[in-house]
């Protein structure tokens, strides 16, 4: 079968735009490997009518909402390949070796993750260190919280003071601060400590303290750390896509590439912000961008 449009990535992005897809009537296939970035969350939080729902019941939602339109096929599968065919069609192979043919491709495969180097940070992500202060703020507002960051640091410091004047800022021997950025964060009695954390102590996931090399325990009950991100894919490099100024996938308002047929929403578009909301509306502009783009083409063409 030859499909309209392959969606890879089956978080809000890719299961918005196959909701619209399918309710255009459009031969729709979505790969999902269930390798999600905030698979580790435990709430997500900003998305309107469903604040605090957990990730995996929200993709559940999804996918029951999405299943009363027949046109659309789910795969808990991934894709290993992509390979361009002629002007209007493309051949993916899943890691199990299925070929699939499309007409287009949706990239909404989002981005992975890698935590500061601090021994045992992964006890402790998605139950009380977090990357997001607008998604996880609020549950731990007014309490004693601590920025740990080797980048980015005056901006995350001063987003997550929103939520907390008991602050600590932990450069961990490497964080870059200016001599101006550290008189603006001393002037709003934010501390900075530039010691090498050596580890954190804590309970199912609750932290504690920050343990520093010189055996300095500094009580915390939350922080927020600003990961390194990358493309779990090479996808959107592979076909010839430009990138964005913040190394996402350069798209139009339509979630249209620079390679014509390929199409990109959700976290790996748009970097900043990252907000399941943000990436659900993305998908749900590429989607109308593919239809519009199939209806075209369908009415340009001379049988």
């Amino acid at each position: 079968m030859l499909y309209e449009c392959a969606i890879i990535g089956g978080g809000p992005a890719g299961l918005s735009a196959a909701l619209v897809l399918g309710r255009a009537r459009r031969r729709v296939i979505i790969f999902d490997n269930n390798h999600a970035r905030n698979r580790v969350t435990r709430e997500a939080h900003g998305f309107l009518t469903r604040d605090g729902i957990q990730p995996a019941e929200l993709r559940r939602l999804g996918h029951e909402e999405i299943a009363n339109y027949p046109s659309v096929e789910f795969h808990n599968e991934r894709i290993v390949s992509i390979e361009r065919l002629d002007q209007t069609h493309y051949e993916l192979m899943t890691a199990s070796g299925k070929i699939i043919r499309t007409l287009k491709i949706l990239l909404a495969v989002g981005l992975q993750d890698e935590q500061p180097n601090i021994p045992g940070i992964e006890r402790f992500y998605g139950t009380s260190i977090f990357s997001c202060p607008y998604c996880d703020g609020w549950e731990f507002r007014d309490q004693p919280l601590a920025v740990i960051a080797d980048k980015n640091v005056f901006k995350l410091a001063a987003e997550v003071y929103t939520w907390s004047h008991d602050l600590i800022v932990f450069t961990n021997g490497e964080g870059q601060l200016t001599g101006e950025e550290r008189k603006k964060l001393n002037a709003k009695n934010i501390q900075i400590v530039d010691d090498i954390i050596s580890g954190l102590e804590g309970e199912n996931g609750q932290l504690k303290s920050i343990r520093l090399e010189d055996g300095t325990l500094i009580d915390r009950t939350a922080a927020f750390s600003s990961p390194l991100w990358s493309h779990p894919n090479h996808f959107a490099e592979d076909l010839g896509c430009e990138p964005n100024q913040y190394g996402g996938i350069l798209t139009d308002e339509y979630g249209r590439t620079t390679v014509w047929n390929v199409y990109a929403a959700g976290d790996s578009a748009n970097i900043v912000p990252s907000q399941l909301i943000v990436a659900a509306g993305s998908g749900s502009a590429a989607a109308i961008g593919i239809n519009g783009d199939l209806t075209n083409e369908f009415f340009d063409r001379v049988d």
